[in-house]
Formats: structure tokens, C-alpha cells, sequence
């Protein structure tokens, strides 16, 4: 069986897919004299096309595919050196006749039944009005003319598509890699899939993808609008009722106004021609004139000079066509069929790498040498190649379309975009020790940011979930007329019980779904909370044949009124007191109340005793009076009677001991309470000591 090496070094950085052509049509925008040099295609199905050239006429004349004439002309920028001479664009405008033809006859107008319309015939005919070319001239004041013309079109997306080694030590030739830090490297590459459907071929053009979507939209500025205007009919003046005459007595004639200020005279203008600008060929794109004092005028950018083509010494080529539907390989590429199985190497050429670029918030790559794309066909260009942090591991992240992950983890390639742009969403391919792990799907991903990307399903390991629920902690939230309120911790326990089957440590991500309004309490080192996500990244070590638990702690905080005299309300002064952030003052009131508060709740304790004492002894005399009115008349009971006589003295007796003291512990327990509350009284407390967080 062959194999071949599409990515490899020597393949270049160019790989040609030639699509299927159809019908050939023409292009969409055509213009006699101006080249296509340059263009940029963004990801919302649109792309800026620069087009180039020295005109020796009064006038340019464009053929512009008629469904596109109103893109052409709302986003059409023409920019000349030494100033613009363009003194008009004109284009034909499409009338609509369909309400003459189907205007109802006057009452004196005789007609006779048209023959029904063939819709098959006018919708063939609409298709062939919408591949159409109309004229769009622009009218010039001289005769020798340095143009450069730039508009927007409509065209499919770039599409990335990435490949990652994992394990890669580098590019060849670079320092050898220390074989403790391999594990955690990876090769990443990002290729850009281009399809031109233009119309016509792109030639040697400077080439730029945007990871990003301006906004644009479709114009209609080719076709007439008349909005409809209200109808004003004259039916002649008739007066409905009498108006009542006003009288206005006789005055002196107010002076007249005194005369309006000067209006400031503005400073002279700066010259306000473009200027030119020959270094904007290697920045892009259409520049405008930096001079503060000026207007904004566009600067002209001189088409730079043809590069040489670079041939197998050197450097990438143009692609060359395809037959539709085939692949181009050369001999090389045969003889290496028979060799074993290799990664996708890194390019020879790094300095023919695509250069990254950060303009308003989106990333630019320009592609650094002239690029040739047929019409009706798709080219794949290396935008980067780049060691990037990386490693793979498993990741616990249940998902209803695959069943069987909420139970077995995912095999994922986690690395980082150590580059300077952002990578838009696309397929990616793994690679580890010359073989293909699978593919998944990579999110936009911008610089510094780490994505862990699922490729497989790993069956030798298996998770079970647990949770409990419970109610923690006591402190202070606020001290205010002599309430206390305290908050405590509603804490959640969620545990993974990861079992590993196979020979080898495994390192897994469980990825725990955050419960809102809650915050992770001493998380394991490594720990990832997405909060813009909802979720969490717990990493666990799990050894060979061995299980492991992962506890997940969330606490979610909430507020209670209680009484001073409570246990809650003991521990949440007494961490107050102990905590060295404490305000003093504060702290100072609650030790003197705390200490009436030791002599007062003793006390109560005594007195609730006693009284619970005191309720079953009266509860028992009671039935020790009934007992003796039972017996009173039998004589054979005088023992009995005895017993219950001795029973009934004694309970009265420690009745008698028991009202004394209570009668003692009230009078002791109302002092201390009119202390307690003049001193909890005085306490101000507003705002809580932040819960200690322990550090993952």
C-alpha cells in the first residue's frame, strides 16, 4: 500500500485541489488594463480584491456581473498617485415594467385575454439576466492614469485546518529538546484552505486571510427606489364655522435686533492631496494620509515589482493546476511510498511562513510570496508552523451525544496557542509516534489561551460520581442594634472515583460542571475555573491498576439572623476574635460582652434545668396526691400509704430548694441581660471579614 506525504518538507507550501469545474462563466469583475494583485478573504463570505494597473485613457470601463453590481459600487475606492481624477461612475440602471403590463384598463379601454405566462421561461430568463455583465465607466480628466482600485465581493470562506505531533522536539536542525520537557511539546501546524470562485484565475497575487468578520452586507445601490409619497387631493375650500378675530393694540416699534456675530474664520487647510506611498506594498491594502492637520485622504500604493519565481534551490512555487478531480505527486514523493510511516514534518523554509499580524482586534496572515489559484478551484497554504506547548492526557467530560463518556473519559491533545494571532475554529488531526490518534475540533482559540481538544474515547478507564450536601462554618456578617447575623457555607461535595485499568499513570481532567453563585474551595494545584464557560478543569493522577478520588469542594455563602446566646453564635465570635484581621474596637466590645456572656449562660443553663426539674417533680406530686386519695379507705394499705406519704414529702421538699434557687438565678440572669444588651447595643459592625480561601 502507498502512502504519501502531502504536509512533508519537500512537498512545499502550497497543495492545489482542483475542483470539478463546470460551465465556465466569465468573472465576475473584469477590467481592461487593471491586474488582480491583491487579495483578502475574511471569514463572513466576502473578500477585498485591489486591482492594479497604468491607464493611457479618459475612461475605465468595468464588467461587472449584475448581481454583484451593487456590492461593486457601495464598497468600490479608487485611488490615483498625485491625486484622484475620477469625475464620475456610471452604470446602467433596470427598470421594472411588470406594473405597466399588468395595469388595469380604463372603463373605456377594450382588451382582449392575454395567453397565460410560461414561469419556466421567465425564471430561465432571470438566470441568465443574473450571470449578465453591465457596464460601470469611469469617466477620468487626463490621459495618463496610475490606478489602483479596490471594492468588496462576495466569496466563499477560508477555512483553517490544523495538525498536531504530539511529542514533536522541533524543526530539524533546532537544539535538541530535553527528553524530560518532550512529553509536554507538540508540532502544531495551521494550514488555510482558499476556493476561487471568482471567475477568472488569481495570477501571482499577494494573498492575505483574516481570522475575522467585518460587517458587510448586500447593497442594492444599482437598482431605482422611489418611496411612495402621501397624496394630497384639491377638493376646493369650503369654511366649516366662523373663526374668532384676534386684536392686537397699537405699540411703539421694538428696536431692531443688533447684528449677529462673525462667524470664526477657519485656519487654511493643509494640502490635501494623497500622497504616495511606496512602502504600503508591504503593509496592504489601501493607507491614507497621516498629516493631523489634513483630511483623511487615501494614499496611493505603487504596484511593487514582479518576484522572481523561486524554484527547487530556494524556496515555495506557485500551485499548478490539477486535472479536475486529481492530486499532483511527483517522483520523489513515489520513492518515499515504501519508507515507514512518518509524522507531518515541519517546513524547510521558515522564513516562507505566512506573516501573523494583529490589526484592530482581528489577525491577519499574509501569505509572504505570489500565489497562483485557478479559477473553480482550492488552494491549501501553511500559515504556521510553530513547537507549541502540549501534551496528551484524558479529559472526564460527559456529553449526550457520546453515551458512553458518562463513564469513560476522552483521549484529548491539550496544548497552547503560543503564537500571536488567533486560530479560528476548524478540524485538527493528531500525531503521535508516526501514527494518527484521530481528530477533533479546535474553538477559536486566542494567543495565550490553552484548548483541550477530544479525539477518542479511553475505555480502560472509569469514572463513578457522588455528591453530599451539608451546611459548615459560622462568622460574622453583621453587627447592628444589638442583632447578630452570621453567614455560613452551604457546601456541595462532588466526588470522582476514577479507576485505571491499564499499565501506565494516567493523568485525567475531569471536567466538573459549576454550580452557580458558588466558589471552589481548596482546589487541587492545576486547577482551571472557566468561569465564561460554567466549568471547572480538576486534574487527578490516577496510578497503574489503581484508583483515585477527587473531591470537588463548592461553597456557596448565605445569611442567618440567630440569638447572641446560640452555639453558632459562640463560634462565630470566637473565630472573630481569633482572626488576626479583626477590627480592634469591635474586637474589644465583643471580649467585654463575651465575658457577661460567660456568667449568663451558665446561669440559663441552671435555670432551664431547674425548671424542667421543677415540672416533673409537680407533675410527680400530683400523682402521688391522687394515689393517696385512692387508698384513703383501705385499711390494709397503711404501708403503702406511708411510702407514698415519705415520696410526696420529699418532692415537696426539693420543690421548696428548687423555687429559692431559680427565684436567685432570675434575679442574676435579668442583671446580666440588661449588661449584655447595653454592651451588644453599642456594637457596629457592617461589614464581614472576607471567608479564608485556600490556594490550590
Amino acid at each position: 500500500m502507498r502512502r504519501y506525504d502531502v504536509a512533508g518538507a519537500g512537498s512545499g507550501l502550497l497543495l492545489a485541489l482542483t475542483l470539478l469545474a463546470g460551465c465556465v462563466r466569465g468573472p465576475d469583475v473584469d477590467a481592461s488594463g487593471l491586474a488582480l494583485r491583491r487579495v483578502v478573504i475574511y471569514r463572513n463570505g466576502v473578500a477585498y480584491f485591489e486591482r492594479r494597473g497604468l491607464i493611457d485613457a479618459d475612461q475605465v470601463t468595468f464588467r461587472v456581473r449584475k448581481e454583484k453590481v451593487g456590492d461593486f459600487l457601495a464598497t468600490l475606492a479608487v485611488i490615483e498617485a498625485g491625486g484622484s481624477s475620477v469625475r464620475s461612475a456610471s452604470f446602467p440602471v433596470e427598470v421594472d415594467d411588470a406594473s405597466e403590463e399588468e395595469a388595469e384598463p380604463g372603463p373605456e379601454v377594450t382588451t382582449t385575454p392575454r395567453p397565460p405566462k410560461d414561469n419556466g421561461a421567465k425564471q430561465g430568463d432571470k438566470k441568465r439576466d443574473k450571470d449578465e455583465l453591465e457596464s460601470v465607466k469611469l469617466t477620468l480628466d487626463g490621459r495618463e492614469h496610475d490606478l489602483v482600485i479596490g471594492y468588496v465581493a462576495e466569496t466563499p470562506v477560508w477555512r483553517p485546518s490544523y495538525r498536531l505531533v504530539m511529542g514533536a522536539t522541533g524543526a530539524p536542525g533546532a537544539a535538541s529538546v530535553d527528553p524530560r520537557v518532550q512529553s509536554k511539546q507538540a508540532h502544531l501546524q495551521a494550514w488555510g484552505i482558499v476556493q476561487n470562485l471568482s471567475g477568472e484565475d488569481w495570477k501571482g497575487v499577494k494573498l492575505s486571510l483574516v481570522a475575522g468578520a467585518p460587517l458587510a452586507f448586500q447593497a442594492t445601490l444599482d437598482q431605482a427606489s422611489i418611496p411612495p409619497r402621501p397624496i394630497v387631493s384639491d377638493q376646493g375650500e369650503v369654511i366649516a364655522s366662523v373663526p374668532t378675530s384676534e386684536t392686537t393694540l397699537a405699540a411703539e416699534a421694538a428696536p431692531p435686533p443688533p447684528p449677529p456675530m462673525p462667524a470664526p474664520v477657519a485656519p487654511a487647510p493643509a494640502d490635501a492631496a494623497a500622497e504616495y506611498a511606496p512602502e504600503a506594498e508591504e503593509r496592504g491594502g489601501l493607507e491614507y494620509a497621516k498629516d493631523a492637520a489634513a483630511p483623511r485622504m487615501p494614499v496611493a500604493t505603487r504596484p511593487a515589482a514582479k518576484r522572481a519565481t523561486r524554484g527547487a534551490a530556494g524556496g515555495a512555487v506557485g500551485a499548478a493546476a490539477a486535472p479536475p478531480g486529481q492530486m499532483v505527486f511527483n517522483d520523489a514523493r513515489l520513492a518515499e511510498a515504501s519508507k515507514p510511516m512518518m509524522n507531518p514534518s515541519p517546513p524547510r523554509n521558515m522564513s516562507a511562513l505566512a506573516a501573523v499580524a494583529m490589526e484592530g482586534g482581528t489577525t491577519r496572515y499574509d501569505i509572504p510570496f505570489p500565489v497562483d489559484i485557478p479559477d473553480r478551484s482550492a488552494t491549501m497554504v501553511l500559515l504556521l508552523a510553530k513547537q507549541v506547548p502540549g501534551e496528551s492526557i484524558f479529559l472526564f467530560a460527559p456529553d449526550g451525544g457520546v453515551p458512553a463518556s458518562s463513564s469513560h473519559p476522552f483521549r484529548v491533545a491539550r496544548f497552547t496557542n503560543d503564537t500571536k494571532g488567533l486560530l479560528e475554529r476548524g478540524p485538527i488531526a493528531v500525531f503521535e509516534n508516526g501514527a494518527f490518534l484521530g481528530q477533533g475540533m479546535v474553538q477559536p482559540l486566542p494567543p495565550g489561551a490553552t484548548t483541550t481538544v477530544p479525539f477518542a474515547l479511553e475505555r480502560a478507564l472509569a469514572v463513578d460520581t457522588a455528591r453530599e450536601e451539608s451546611a459548615e462554618g459560622a462568622r460574622i456578617a453583621k453587627i447592628e442594634g444589638g442583632a447578630l447575623e452570621i453567614e455560613r457555607d452551604w457546601v456541595t461535595h462532588t466526588k470522582y472515583a476514577v479507576r485505571n485499568g491499564g499499565d501506565a499513570a494516567a493523568r485525567t481532567l475531569v471536567k466538573h460542571p459549576r454550580l452557580h453563585g458558588t466558589r471552589l474551595h481548596a482546589p487541587p494545584k492545576g486547577t482551571e475555573d472557566n468561569v465564561g464557560t460554567g466549568s471547572a478543569l480538576v486534574p487527578i493522577d490516577v496510578p497503574r491498576r489503581g484508583t483515585a478520588v477527587l473531591d470537588v469542594d463548592e461553597r456557596r455563602i448565605f445569611r442567618q439572623q440567630i440569638d447572641w446566646l446560640s452555639q453558632l453564635a459562640d463560634d462565630a465570635v470566637q473565630a472573630y476574635l481569633k482572626d488576626p484581621r479583626a477590627d480592634a474596637a469591635v474586637a474589644k466590645q465583643l471580649g467585654q460582652a463575651w465575658d457577661v456572656r460567660g456568667k449568663l449562660r451558665p446561669a440559663i443553663d441552671e435555670r432551664d434545668k431547674l425548671l424542667a426539674e421543677q415540672q416533673r417533680l409537680e407533675q410527680q406530686s400530683q400523682e402521688l396526691r391522687q394515689n393517696l386519695r385512692a387508698i384513703e379507705k383501705n385499711r390494709t394499705a397503711d404501708e403503702l400509704r406511708r411510702d407514698l406519704t415519705d415520696r410526696l414529702a420529699k418532692a415537696s421538699a426539693r420543690l421548696d430548694e428548687i423555687t429559692k434557687r431559680v427565684i436567685v438565678l432570675e434575679m442574676q440572669i435579668n442583671e446580666q441581660q440588661i449588661r449584655f444588651r447595653d454592651l451588644t447595643n453599642e456594637i457596629k459592625l457592617l461589614a464581614p471579614l472576607a471567608p479564608v480561601r485556600s490556594a490550590p
